[in-house]
């Protein structure tokens, strides 16, 4: 075997073994299976893991914007008329949260921590000062206390005559600092007198600035992926004991701030959020991508906040079943001390049109209301989120307060807020790197299938090129051969002449006589 088939034949086994290794290893997914069982080791809430830092201080920052509804028809709709409202806002405060008392559990399967937050108001993304700006909105102090009477005669009349001393009505005019971070409200100050549990100050975002929801347990995803950032106790509870039904007080999913990797299109995101004293689902709706980076976007579906005539399983929810709100409501009275506070999204995105319909300034808007995350399905990653709800109050009327006798049942907007986040490019840039080398581990096998692909065509062309170059060194041979007449040419009779070798003619008993010829003389010589 010459040099030149011997490199030839060497080419040939390399592509099949190649192509060979490399089909084997994609049908397989060997190297798939052992980028993602990677991942699964490396994406857990354990000191030292890739995300553990950036789970207690996540860097991104996030914002939270507040949009209020300012009443413009106090007087008529006491008449009886149909409430107007106006949009105020967006007032945005940067938000700072972190893990703070941060604790490993049971071998480091488990850890907890309290979720703080505080805000700071960014005048540069506001429409306004909050301190000097005035919302004219529901007084939710005396709804809350009417409510809580209601039903008590005595209590009712009583609590009448101190409004009326009071000058307090149902609807107040407040700035958005008091609105948010509290106010003293004199109904209330005389109520704590004789109830210690009632606050003096309300303020929807009271005592929220600096604190935190109370502890949370955690699982760390060690034992088991799945479970990365699974909520496991609440306040020391592993049940909550606000509804009606067991499936209803059930604490399923995470906090909102960590997914396990690896997510799928047709799996349901469970969250729990002590804001709505419940978990709630999503489901996927789409693809998008945030700055490069490759994401699925969650958001919750309708059957999330219907009602039980819509989906049964809500039917725990109900706070009594004569308190039954319709599709898109969730009256959270259970858990905010008896006041009749409705949950809904925004303007009543996905809720029943009646409730949207009752409001004049009512605009639902998918792209401005929706409530979505962004995930990057290989290592769960938030790379962008909105969350947004509306807080409403409850107006009906309540015997033994006469100003309430005018209202029609009305779910009230009071505001709405926008909490925000976008991944900043430092994160980024290491999520695209980590992705980067998932790609190359887990394409790997196609690689190999790649040049198993190209030393076969070399084997081909190397064969073709060998094959053309023997035929042309065959024709080189042939045209090397010269036929020359001097010495290969036929001769023919008369060219020839028969003489006897020798004068002696011998004589051979086989063969005869030795012949000898000889050329003939040419006559004219």
């Amino acid at each position: 075997m010459t040099r030149r088939s011997c490199a030839i034949s060497t080419v040939g086994i390399i592509s099949a073994l190649l192509l060979v290794v490399g089909i084997g290893l994609v049908v397989s997914h060997a190297f798939r299976t052992f980028i993602h069982n990677r991942l699964k080791k490396e994406i857990v809430l354990v000191e030292g893991s890739r995300v553990f830092e950036s789970w207690k201080t996540p860097p991104p920052p996030v914002y939270m914007e507040f949009f209020f509804f300012n009443m413009t028809n106090v007087d008529k709709f006491l008449e009886g008329d149909k409430p107007e409202v106006k949009q105020v806002g967006p007032y945005t405060y940067r938000e700072y949260r972190y893990k703070d008392n941060v604790s490993m559990l049971e071998n480091n399967s488990k850890v907890s921590a309290y979720n703080t937050k505080s805000f700071v108001f960014l005048r540069e993304k506001s429409v306004g000062d909050p301190a000097v700006d005035s919302i004219t909105t529901v007084n939710i102090p005396a709804w809350a206390v009417m409510t809580k009477v209601k039903g008590s005669f005595w209590k009712a009349n009583l609590v009448s005559i101190w409004m009326n001393s009071f000058g307090t009505g149902l609807f107040t005019t407040r700035t958005v600092d008091e609105l948010l971070w509290g106010y003293e409200d004199p109904l209330l100050t005389r109520v704590s007198a004789s109830n210690s549990d009632v606050e003096k100050v309300f303020g929807l975002m009271y005592k929220k600035n600096g604190s935190n929801d109370g502890e949370f347990v955690y699982h760390t995803g060690q034992e088991n992926y799945m479970d990365y950032g699974r909520v496991e106790t609440w306040k020391g509870q592993s049940r909550l004991t606000f509804w009606t039904s067991n499936q209803s007080n059930s604490i399923n999913g995470s906090d909102g701030s960590a997914f396990h990797p690896l997510l799928k299109k047709d799996e349901r995101l469970y969250i729990f959020t002590p804001d709505l004293c419940r978990s709630i689902y999503m489901e996927f709706e789409k693809d998008v991508e945030v700055k490069g980076i490759p994401a699925y976007r969650f958001t919750p579906p309708r059957s999330v906040l219907a009602s039980k005539e819509e989906n049964p399983a809500n039917e725990g929810f109900c706070v009594s079943p004569q308190e039954c709100l319709g599709t898109g409501l969730l009256k959270v009275s259970p858990c905010r001390k008896g006041a009749p506070v409705v949950a809904s999204f925004p303007h009543f995105h996905l809720a029943d049109a009646k409730y949207a319909a009752a409001i004049e300034g009512m605009s639902s808007q998918r792209e401005h209301h929706q409530t979505f995350l962004d995930l990057n399905p290989t290592t769960g990653v938030i790379v962008r989120a909105n969350k947004r709800a509306q807080v409403n109050i409850l107006l009906s009327r309540i015997p033994g307060f006469p100003k309430t006798r005018p209202l029609n049942e009305t779910v009230f907007p009071v505001m709405f807020l926008n909490e925000s986040v976008v991944i900043d490019d430092a994160s980024a840039a290491r999520v695209q790197k980590l992705l980067l080398i998932v790609k190359l581990v887990s394409n790997f096998p196609l690689i190999i299938v790649g040049l198993g692909a190209i030393m076969l065509a070399i084997f081909i062309v190397l064969l073709i090129w060998a094959r053309n170059k023997k035929y042309v060194s065959v024709q080189k041979e042939v045209k090397r051969i010269v036929f020359s007449k001097p010495l290969y040419a036929a001769s023919t009779e008369e060219d020839t002449s028969y003489s006897p070798v020798s004068d002696k003619e011998k004589e051979d008993p086989q063969n005869g006589t030795y012949i000898g010829l000889t050329p003939k003389a040419d006559p004219q010589a």
